[in-house]
């Protein structure tokens, strides 16, 4: 992030905060310097069976998760950043040191600062140190890409999922091309739901697709966001887009409005000048 001084901006880099400075495995949970990069996080679970669900491409650093509230496929099943953070230490524009949240699932000690500073793009504080919430790794991993020809057989074919059993961790859609479900388990339970979903949908297993979500998701320029049951009208509206299914939300090739209305935008002003009023943080 940068900071203004003077006539020019000071960049500062979170690159040697890079460590993992606990982790319980018993509860499932970590606490990390922000600097420290999604795969290297990763590669130091990976022994204990367990997971960040953290999947956006590009293997940004925890600290950019959540400053960005960034998010991937298994965002349908998990959340984004703002669901995994139990607590943050930042440091705000005037140099003050504050901690929020702790390191339990189950905390309820003062304000959640946690949760506001995700999606704050650094304009609230430079974030230092991340408390998450982790996950077991899922021993196995199938995909089911399901082509769709049209808006309407994507919004059919999306509703047939909702209302079905089946829990997959992603629900992607490639528009023009097909809807991608990431079924995790046990190596029989996500065969076995790969086997539902062929008979519900048709389809076949590729797994090769998310390659080409994480590509269609580095590429986009915009994003926006529609509520339940108008995806047809997305489809639509845009010739070509990486939808969340779940999560209603669409990537686009080109800018996108802002979709928050000018209310909330004035709140989002108001919030960043107390916490930074001389505009030190940009």
């Amino acid at each position: 992030m940068s900071i203004g001084r003077g006539g020019g901006d000071v960049c500062l880099s979170t690159r040697r905060l890079d460590r993992i400075v606990e982790h319980e495995a018993g509860d499932l949970t970590a606490t990390v310097e922000a600097g420290i990069r999604l795969s290297a996080l990763a590669a130091e679970l990976a022994p204990h069976r367990q997971m960040l669900a953290l999947d956006p491409p590009g293997d940004p650093t925890v600290g950019a998760c959540v400053a960005a509230n960034l998010s991937g496929p298994r965002r349908h099943r998990y959340g984004t950043a703002r669901d995994l953070v139990l607590g943050v230490t930042v440091v705000l524009a005037d140099g003050t040191v504050v901690s929020s949240g702790g390191k339990v699932v189950k905390n309820v000690a003062g304000y959640d600062l946690g949760k506001l500073l995700c999606g704050s793009l650094g304009k609230l504080g430079l974030i230092a140190r991340v408390s998450l919430r982790l996950h077991p790794r899922p021993p196995s991993a199938r995909t089911l890409v399901v082509p769709v020809e049209s808006a309407s057989g994507a919004q059919h074919a999306a509703a047939a999922v909702h209302r079905s059993t089946l829990v997959p961790s992603a629900v992607d859609l490639l528009w023009p091309g097909g809807l991608a479900l990431l079924l995790e388990g046990s190596e029989r339970a996500a065969a076995a739901e790969l086997v539902r979903a062929e008979e519900l949908l048709g389809g076949a297993e590729d797994g090769e697709i998310w390659r080409a979500v994480a590509e269609r998701q580095l590429a986009s320029k915009g994003r926006t966001s529609f509520p339940p049951g108008k995806l047809e009208a997305v489809l639509e509206a845009h010739p070509q887009a990486l939808v969340r299914v779940g999560a209603g939300v669409a990537y686009l090739p080109g800018p996108a409005p802002d979709p928050r209305p000018e209310a909330v935008r004035r709140l989002a002003e108001r919030i960043r000048s107390e916490f930074d009023p001389t505009s030190v943080l940009v």
